[in-house]
């Protein structure tokens, strides 16, 4: 075998480049360490490496050779005296696990380049019942990245629209219309730092629902020759979509805690909702084994980082809530005082300063018409359900993930959004499809504006031959594993933290994972 190095061009999500050097018997976790210490990433739990197959993004498993994600030519010695340098190989750094709270990211290289990956995922969204509230990302964006409106310098073609707005509302709307009114929500975002826009900006944007979710297509019947599902791995759970003509149409949106088991068979995927028997359960095909396992990692370690997130983030939005509630009494005590102070004062008629309210009053009824954007952060979904601990026994070939922790497609059509609800998931049926392999990581520390929000991960304990896929991400060695992308049930739930994988090979038993 060579030992020649190996030229790898890593793009990351600030659209820079990284030109690395590794060996040919190299693992995705050497690659991905080198990563970091040239991007001066620490916080690297929410990132991964990824390389395009059939226009998708798949992530590395960092315990993997690298030959594993390339061409062949990688194995093989590059032609002496030819005179062409060998072309590099290329993969993307880019987010593999979304987080709705950008104080999780502790540090602040891990929280731009979070926040870059998800303005180039808002500028592909479809959203279209949800203008406005591109127009408020925007304004984020431009507060994040130019600071307080200034009317010298911030007059005109100050931004470019196709830089903060998908092509879609500039054709709708025109360069001149945006141009006249996000300045004035730009306005409005006047006071606020660069940080708390950007960790604004990413709130709002995983609001939007094809824009914290990795997108897979994925086969109906084993005998179709083209895909006609897609699977969407969000932050709450699994969507599945079927293809239409038109927009994409939003089946069955199932959360975490309504989905009973997965299992996969070779290209076989299976989803059986928690609650209702195993004949109703939904039957897809990935097109191979190897896809499968892949979708199986991601899918597991999404879950359980998840699980583990959700006191941090508990914590966090009881925070938000009590500031909000303190804010309250503080403005109403505020206005208070201002009726009872000097009753023949500013307000009354006779008094010097009722002139200046009357054109203070008379100047804000002729303000010009503008377009306005409110937030709806404290309006915003702030409760999630618990999560209870499952005494049931493991079943064979199960895996348990209680108490434990948990890549978009690059030319794949994203699913566009929906107003509408989607089907609850007892109505679910025959479908089909399949899921990678487990993966879990340890997690670190979240901060922000305020405390400093911990999060602990408890040690993993792994059994069976797929311990390797399996890996912890130290604080200070912040390695990654990496797998790939991808209805509101109503049914009585067995457990809500309890969600068994099973990947079945056909010349092994399954594998079983205790965490």
């Amino acid at each position: 075998m060579t030992t020649e190095p190996r030229d790898v061009l890593v793009l990351l999500p600030t659209r820079e480049q990284l030109r690395l050097v590794v060996g040919v018997q190299a693992t995705g976790r050497e690659l991905f360490q080198q990563v970091c210490d040239m991007a001066s990433l620490r916080d690297a739990h929410f990132f991964g490496l990824s390389v395009v197959r059939n226009d998708e993004y798949v992530f590395m498993d960092l315990g993997q050779k690298l030959s594993g994600y390339f061409s062949k030519d990688w194995k093989q010695e590059g032609r002496k005296g030819s005179g062409r340098p060998r072309a590099p190989f290329v993969t993307f750094l880019r987010v593999q696990f979304y987080v709705e709270d950008g104080r999780l990211l502790s540090d602040r290289t891990a929280r731009h380049l979070y926040y870059c990956h998800l303005k180039e995922r808002v500028l592909r969204s479809q959203c279209a019942h949800r203008e406005e509230a591109y127009f408020l990302l925007a304004a984020y964006g431009l507060q994040a990245d130019l600071g307080n409106h200034r009317e010298p310098v911030h007059v005109g073609r100050y931004f470019e629209p196709h830089a903060y707005f998908p092509p879609w509302i500039v054709a709708r709307r025109g360069s001149a219309y945006i141009l006249r009114h996000a300045p004035a929500v730009h306005r409005e975002q006047r006071g606020l730092s660069p940080t708390e826009a950007v960790l604004r900006f990413i709130r709002e944007a995983c609001r939007l629902e094809d824009v914290p979710v990795h997108f897979f297509k994925l086969y109906k019947d084993k005998k179709d020759d083209r895909p006609t599902v897609i699977l969407g791995l969000t932050l709450n759970g699994m969507q599945i979509y079927q293809e239409t003509s038109h927009a994409p149409e939003l089946l069955y949106d199932f959360p975490w805690s309504h989905i009973g088991k997965v299992v996969f068979l070779g290209k076989k995927f299976e989803v059986q909702p928690d609650g209702l028997p195993s004949a109703r359960k939904l039957v897809f095909y990935t097109g191979c084994a190897w896809r499968s396992r892949h979708l199986l990692r991601l899918l597991s370690a999404s879950h359980q980082l998840r699980l583990v997130l959700q006191p941090a983030l508990r914590r966090l939005r009881q925070r938000e809530e009590a500031e909000e509630k303190k804010h309250y009494r503080e403005s109403y005590i505020s206005d208070t005082l201002d009726l009872d102070l000097d009753p023949g004062g500013r307000g009354s008629p006779g008094s010097p300063h009722s002139g200046g309210s009357r054109d203070s009053g008379g100047s804000s009824q002729h303000l010009p018409h503008r377009l306005s954007v409110r937030s709806a952060d404290s309006h915003g979904s702030s409760h999630t359900s618990g999560i209870e601990a499952d005494a049931r026994p493991l079943e064979p070939g199960e895996m348990s993930v209680d108490a434990a922790l948990g890549a978009e497609a690059p030319r794949a059509e994203a699913p566009a959004c929906s107003s509408s609800t989607s089907q609850s998931s007892h109505c679910t049926d025959g479908g089909s499809g399949d899921r990678p392999e487990g993966d879990t990581q340890g997690w670190a520390d979240a901060s922000g504006p305020g405390p400093t929000a911990v999060v602990q991960v408890p040690l993993t304990g792994v059994r069976g031959r797929s311990a390797k896929a399996l890996h912890q991400m130290p604080e200070a060695d912040p390695q990654h594993r990496s797998p790939d992308h991808a209805p509101p049930g109503t049914h009585a739930m067995r457990s809500t933290n309890s969600f068994p994988l099973v990947l079945c090979k056909d010349d092994q038993l399954p594998q079983e994972f205790v965490v």
